[in-house]
């Protein structure tokens, strides 16, 4: 999965089979602003499981 552009943010994963984890870095403006961190069970994290942290992150800040 690519970036995710919502309301002049844009929301980059990545992620790590090994470990089994990722972050979300977001960015406003080209400057990072925050991370988003998450685990998964799998080769890789599913892409409804990355849209909802965005989601959840869009609604907790009100973007």
């Amino acid at each position: 999965m690519g970036a995710i552009e919502r309301s002049g943010y844009r929301f980059e994963p990545e992620f790590s089979v090994i470990e089994q984890n990722g972050a979300i870095h977001v960015y406003h403006n080209g400057e990072f602003v925050d991370e988003i961190t998450f685990s998964f069970h799998g080769e890789y994290p599913e892409n409804d499981q990355i849209e909802q942290l965005v989601d959840n992150y869009c609604v907790k800040h009100e973007l």
